[in-house]
């Protein structure tokens, strides 16, 4: 890393100089804003086409299949994401992600014409692959570009970003299908207009600069790596398997896309016409806006000491995901399997009280899933610095992730009860809050500990790097 004079005791500094600019280019606020975009027009856009259920499509078994393949490889590749984004650096691994998203969309205009789920599937897989890389790089990014004391603020500020493409891609099937109240498939045009905004965000992902270049406001980089070797990553990699604050997270890990079938497929697939689950989507990730805010400033701003911010913030999401869960089983004591589709009448948002109810709790299920993914990424942004270390973690809590969604694709297609599923997700979702707490308390530092001269975990260099890292004892 380069140095400068200091004008004022004319010693070298290896920082860069100091720029207290926000919106340099270079500057976290805005290469995360970037991320956040990207994010707005891929999976955001890709979020919005799932929660309509089955992909837009009347029968779920060729969206199942594919979100099957999908999350199994996005499993291995998740976990792998980490180690590809520290060799290939993020504008090639993200390029690469993003243009899966493209071929997934397109994969259900096809399939609109010929019904043949070979396509779907492959490109399913195809796109696990992609989001794989996408999202390690998404976290690395997201987690370590910012300073430690502001994470919680941008990574609400990227999930805000990044869920108005679901608000977006929600009123794309609702415009578009906004006639159409009785059960059927989405038009073509609903999938062209996904594609669209896909093929932008794949373009914007070359904007994203590389951790060393990126500089914070006190002139500091996000890791002194340039670049790492497939040796080094595959060490590191598999050493996250044996990392206690790793498998601490697994619980949240699995939980956190688990939900997504039962609320997708189960809950606005089933109780909902077409034209109302575009509409309720809006509002879903409307709701991920708010919660992300909301437990992002309260993770940041709420007492002094961090290690407190993080076991309130926890605590505060595990009384909203008991209530929240318990108005979902009110709500599925009401319906199960067995009575769909011959004894639900599908609801329109212009039933009135009708469906309120059912539009609250699916509101209420959009918010919960913002302010828990949020609080664990503040975790995990909690445990290290530097963008190398940060980019396995969030690949390795990517691919627990993945695989738990992988499960729930298929225990949605085998026809297990709502009920059961409902229990499941409740379950591991309250497993994870007493596994944060302990990881809270054993490995998250107070920033006043941070500052009088804790260690903190750094990057192993490569071979290939010709810097050496050392631990850093000061602030960011």
């Amino acid at each position: 890393m380069g140095s400068y004079v200091d004008e004022e005791n004319g010693k070298e500094s290896p920082k860069s100089p100091p720029n207290n600019s926000k919106f340099r280019y270079n500057s976290p606020l805005v290469q995360v804003g970037l991320i956040g975009l990207v994010c707005f027009c891929c999976p955001g856009m890709f979020n919005a086409l799932s929660g309509m259920g089955g992909g837009g499509q009347v029968d779920h078994t060729a969206a199942n299949n594919a979100n099957t393949a999908l999350y199994t490889a996005f499993t291995i590749f998740g976990i792998l994401g980490g180690g590809i984004y520290n060799i290939l650096g993020p504008q090639k691994t993200l390029f690469v992600g993003c243009s899966t998203y493209i071929l997934y969309a397109g994969s259900f205009l096809y399939y609109n014409h010929i019904k043949h789920q070979a396509f779907v599937v492959v490109a399913g897989g195809l796109l696990g692959v992609g989001a794989g890389l996408l999202w390690a790089a998404q976290g690395a990014i997201m987690t370590s570009y910012p300073p430690h004391d502001r994470k919680g603020t941008y990574i609400s500020m990227f999930w805000s970003i990044f869920n108005m493409g679901g608000v977006i891609g929600g009123l794309i099937p609702f415009v578009s299908n906004y006639n159409r109240t009785t059960a059927a498939s989405v038009n073509d045009g609903t999938y062209i207009g996904f594609m669209v905004f896909m093929a932008i965000g794949t373009f914007l992902s070359l904007g994203i600069l590389h951790p060393s270049k990126v500089v914070r406001n006190d002139g500091s980089t996000c890791t002194n790596i340039k670049y790492s070797s497939v040796s080094v990553e595959l060490v590191q990699i598999l050493k996250l398997f044996g990392n206690w604050k790793m498998l601490l997270m697994v619980p949240a890990s699995w939980a956190s896309n688990f939900f997504y079938t039962y609320q997708f497929n189960n809950v606005n697939g089933v109780l909902f016409n077409l034209r109302t689950r575009g509409l309720n989507n809006v509002f879903y990730w409307g709701a991920q806006m708010i919660g992300s805010v909301f437990i992002g400033a309260m993770m940041d701003y709420s007492f002094k000491s961090r290690r407190t911010r993080g076991l309130v913030g926890i605590a505060v999401v595990g009384v909203l995901s008991t209530a929240i869960w318990g108005g979902g089983l009110a709500k599925q004591l009401q319906y199960s399997r067995d009575d769909v589709p011959d004894h639900i009448v599908l609801l329109d948002f212009k039933d009135g009280s009708k469906f309120a109810g059912p539009f609250v709790l699916y509101f209420s299920y959009g918010l919960l899933d913002a302010m828990f993914q949020s609080m664990v990424y503040w975790v995990i942004g909690a445990l290290a610095d530097d963008s190398e270390i940060l980019s396995r973690y969030t690949g390795f809590y990517k691919g627990i992730q993945s695989a738990g969604g992988a499960v729930a694709w298929q225990v949605d297609s085998h026809n297990v009860p709502f009920m059961n599923q409902l229990i499941a997700n409740w379950a591991l979702t309250t497993i994870s809050f007493p596994l944060l707490v302990a990881l809270v308390v054993l490995a998250v530092k107070d920033d006043d500990k941070d500052e009088k001269g804790a260690t903190k975990e750094v990057a192993i260099p490569s071979n290939r790097d010709i810097s050496t890292t050392v631990d850093n004892p000061s602030k960011e």
